[in-house]
C-alpha cells in the first residue's frame, strides 16, 4: 500500500501533522514505537505554559496564536479540555538567570509590544498585592499576560490522533522505525513490522531523531529534565486557575529558574521545574525514575519563593528536551531522505507552537507552501 505521507513520531508536532493532513483528505499512515499519548518523550506532564509573548524569538507570535484558535476548534470537535487562559507571569530582576535565552525577560516585553500582544508591566509591590503567593524581593518586576496559560499535552495528543483516526488516518503504534529511504519519487519506511511507501515522510521523532540522522546528531542535544508536584499547606483557592498563573521567574542571585502552574490536572500538587543542562542523554538508556534527591533539591530550590509550597512531593516525572546550538526549532529537508520533512528540536518551548506547526507542515507537504514562514528554522542558519 502507498500513502501520501507517513508521519514518524506521533508526539506534540506528530499528532498535529498527522491530523492536519487526514483533515485535508489526505491518505497518511502515523507510526511511533511506542502508544501515544506515553510518558517516554517530551509531550507529556500534564500541563504545558503556552504565551503568546516569546522571549526566544520575535516571530513565533503569530504561531502560538493560531495554535490557540485550533485548540478551541478541537475542544469543540472533540469535547475535550485542552487550553486553559489562566493567565501568565514572568519574573525578572537585575541579578537573575536568564530562561532559554540571553534578555528573556526584556526580549519577552518587546515581542509583545512588536506583536500588539496585550500585557501588564508590574512592579514589585503590584505583584505582592495582585499574586501574594509569589515572595518577590525587592526591585523585581514583573510581565503579565492575560491570554498564557497552559495546555494539556496527553489531551491534544489523543484528541488529534482520534481526529486523525476520524478522518481515515491509520496509526501503527508500538513499531520501531528501523530505516527512511528515498524510493524512486517517495520513500520507503521500513519498521520492525513492515514495509511501507508514500509519496512523502514527516519525520517528528524528537529525542530518537539524532539516532535517525547522522548529519543532524551533531546539532542535536537530548537532556533529561525532571517535574514535581508539591504539597500546598493551608488554602488550595489561591492556587487554583483564575488566582494564580503559570510562572517564569528568573531567580535572583542565582544560576537557576524555575517555573510552574496553578493547581490542574490529576495530580493533586502544585507543579513546579527548572532545566537542567550538565549532561546529555540517550533516550532509550536515560533514566526515566526521579529521585528523592532530585524532588529535595527542587524543593530547596523553590520553597523560598511560592509561599504555599509544601515539602512533600506528591508526584514526578522525567522527561526530554532536544536542544539545537541556538535553542530555535529545526524545520527542514531529512538530509539522509529528500522527500521528508523533519521536525524537531523543540529546545524546550515547543508544545505552545505544535498545533500551528502541525497544521504549516501538511500544508508545505501537500501544498508546497504554509499561512506561515518557516525559513527561520531551517538548517542553513548552521552552515
Amino acid at each position: 500500500m502507498t500513502y501520501d505521507a507517513i508521519v514518524i513520531g506521533l508526539g506534540a508536532y506528530g499528532s498535529a501533522t498527522l491530523f492536519q493532513l487526514a483533515r485535508r483528505g489526505a491518505k497518511v499512515l502515523g507510526i511511533d514505537r511506542y502508544a501515544p499519548p506515553h510518558d517516554l518523550g517530551s509531550s507529556h506532564g500534564e500541563t504545558r505554559i503556552t504565551r503568546l509573548a516569546n522571549g526566544e524569538s520575535a516571530h513565533l507570535t503569530d504561531i502560538v496564536r493560531r495554535s490557540h484558535a485550533l485548540w478551541r476548534e478541537i475542544e469543540s470537535e472533540t469535547g475535550e479540555e485542552l487550553l486553559t487562559q489562566c493567565g501568565g507571569l514572568v519574573i525578572s530582576g537585575k541579578s537573575r538567570a536568564s530562561i532559554h535565552v540571553a534578555d528573556f525577560f526584556a526580549n519577552t516585553i518587546a515581542n509583545a509590544r512588536a506583536s500588539h500582544v496585550t500585557h501588564e508591566l508590574l512592579d514589585t509591590d503590584a505583584i505582592r498585592r495582585r499574586f501574594p503567593q509569589f515572595r518577590v524581593r525587592a526591585g523585581e518586576q514583573g510581565y503579565f499576560e492575560p491570554e498564557a496559560g497552559f495546555v494539556r499535552p496527553e489531551a491534544c495528543i489523543r484528541a488529534q490522533l482520534a481526529l486523525a483516526k476520524r478522518h481515515g488516518a491509520e496509526i501503527r503504534s508500538g513499531e520501531r522505525l528501523l530505516s527512511l529511504e528515498s524510493d524512486g519519487q517517495g520513500v520507503r519506511a521500513v519498521t520492525e513490522r513492515g514495509t511501507y511507501r508514500a509519496a512523502r515522510a514527516i519525520v517528528a521523532a524528537g529525542a530518537w531523531l539524532p539516532a535517525l540522522s547522522p548529519t543532524l546528531a551533531p546539532l542535536l542535544q537530548v537532556y533529561r529534565q525532571v517535574l514535581h508536584w508539591f504539597d500546598v499547606e493551608g488554602d488550595r483557592a489561591p492556587y487554583m486557575p483564575g488566582r494564580f498563573p503559570i510562572f517564569i521567574w528568573e531567580l535572583p542571585d542565582s544560576a537557576d529558574g524555575i517555573y510552574g502552574f496553578p493547581l490542574s490536572g490529576d495530580s493533586s500538587g502544585l507543579k513546579v521545574a527548572t532545566e537542567h543542562y550538565e549532561t546529555t542523554a540517550v533516550p532509550d538508556t536515560v533514566s526515566r525514575e526521579a529521585t528523592a534527591q532530585e524532588s529535595q533539591a527542587m524543593f530547596r530550590l523553590a520553597s523560598p519563593f511560592l509561599s504555599g509550597l509544601g515539602a512533600r512531593c506528591v508526584k514526578s516525572t522525567v522527561c526530554l528536551y532536544t536542544l539545537t546550538p541556538d535553542r530555535q526549532f529545526l524545520i527542514d529537508r531529512l538530509p539522509e531522505c529528500a522527500n521528508a520533512i523533519f521536525v524537531s528540536a523543540c529546545s524546550g518551548h515547543g508544545f505552545k507552537h505544535s498545533a500551528a506547526i502541525g497544521e504549516a507542515l501538511a500544508q508545505e507537504a501537500l501544498e508546497g507552501r504554509s499561512r506561515f514562514d518557516l525559513s527561520p528554522f531551517r538548517l542553513k542558519r548552521f552552515a
